[in-house]
């Protein structure tokens, strides 16, 4: 597979998300228990890894699957970081639209970055950390609104509760990226197997 294919894929489904979501609803809210979404979609990954662990154990008969529980259970922690995540995403859609949604999805990167540094010891260049302040400051002033558009009781664009939930949301999603990271990187498990230990 040609990387630039899986980057257009990857755009799409991610920019989808919240497009799809928000036309689910009626009324504002939704007509199903929105938390089989993310349990289906992880079962969906869980087969779909657990069929590539098997293939590649049949090619490779050396390939490394470590089932001691000790390694086994590192995985509960960003499992549960992600179950939750996943919740809070659907919830924080009642609260904004999707266009601030997509634009609050950005303070990942600016969590993520923080996260990398303090977790990880990454060196980040001054461009980078001048990048990620721009992200922010644009992320923040696209979100004040002006008071001739409407009233000036509130000077956001959308409740703080969904803003609230955006952060949370934020800072979620970077602290179980990290922390996946730091278990891939020092594990020379498959990575198929790895990612099984995560959706299961």
């Amino acid at each position: 597979m040609h990387w630039y294919f899986v980057a257009a894929l990857l755009t799409i489904l991610t920019s989808s998300q919240g497009i799809l979501t928000t036309l689910s609803q009626s009324n504002g809210k939704y007509l199903y228990d929105y938390a089989t979404v993310p349990f289906l979609a992880e079962v969906f990954k869980l087969l779909l890894s657990s069929l590539l662990l098997w293939k590649e154990c049949r090619v490779s008969p050396i390939t490394r699957v470590t089932t001691e529980w000790k390694s086994v259970r590192l995985y509960v922690i960003p499992s549960i970081i992600y179950l939750i995540h996943n919740n809070v995403q659907f919830a924080t859609l009642t609260y904004v639209d999707t266009s601030t949604y997509q634009i609050m999805g950005n303070l990942k990167i600016v969590t993520t970055a923080i996260l990398f540094r303090l977790f990880l010891r990454r060196r980040l260049s001054n461009l980078q950390w001048m990048a990620i302040v721009l992200l922010t400051v644009g992320t923040t002033t696209s979100q004040v609104k002006g008071c001739g558009e409407a009233s000036c009781d509130s000077m956001f664009a959308a409740p703080i509760q969904g803003y609230m939930l955006g952060v949370l949301s934020a800072c979620l999603s970077a602290l179980a990226g990290v922390y996946t990271e730091f278990l891939m990187k020092k594990n020379n498990d498959s990575l198929y197997w790895q990612n099984v230990q995560l959706y299961t």
